[in-house]
């Protein structure tokens, strides 16, 4: 595996990646009696953090995926720890759809667990199952 090895990625398969996550954590809400009842909501968190993993990846095509992982982890933690923060203007934001799918709603300790997990998994797929791409 080359964690810390840099990596030349294809946008266009990270672009895909994550609207296949979108859908697979949009699915994880909306039919959540497909999934064990103990995960609760947590498959959708793991699911948005390894959005963000593969978002990132695709805007820093060359980085190595440890480097995308941590400011993916650093990305979704300061997104978690912001719903601390409840002024009136954020609130509004987050009462709209999109708004509470990207900036959620209320801070749970738990969710920095679900984050983790996502991102691990995100770097799996792509040490496991996406080849880098030879530099040019």
């Amino acid at each position: 595996m080359q964690l810390f090895a840099q990596r030349q990625r294809k946008r266009a398969v990270y672009a895909l990646l994550v609207l296949v996550v979108i859908g697979a954590g949009l699915a994880s809400r909306k039919f959540p009696h497909f999934l064990p009842a103990q995960l609760g909501k947590y498959p959708g968190d793991a699911l948005w953090a390894m959005m963000m993993f593969f978002i990132l990846g695709a805007l820093k095509p060359k980085w190595p995926s440890a480097a995308t992982g941590v400011l993916a982890l650093f990305v979704c933690y300061v997104v978690e720890f912001s719903q601390l923060l409840q002024p009136q203007w954020l609130v509004t934001i987050r009462q709209t759809t999109l708004g509470h799918l990207i900036l959620g709603s209320h801070f749970h300790a738990q969710d920095l667990v679900a984050y983790a997990v996502g991102i691990f998994a995100g770097v799996l797929v792509e040490l496991l199952a996406i080849p880098s791409e030879p530099s040019a």
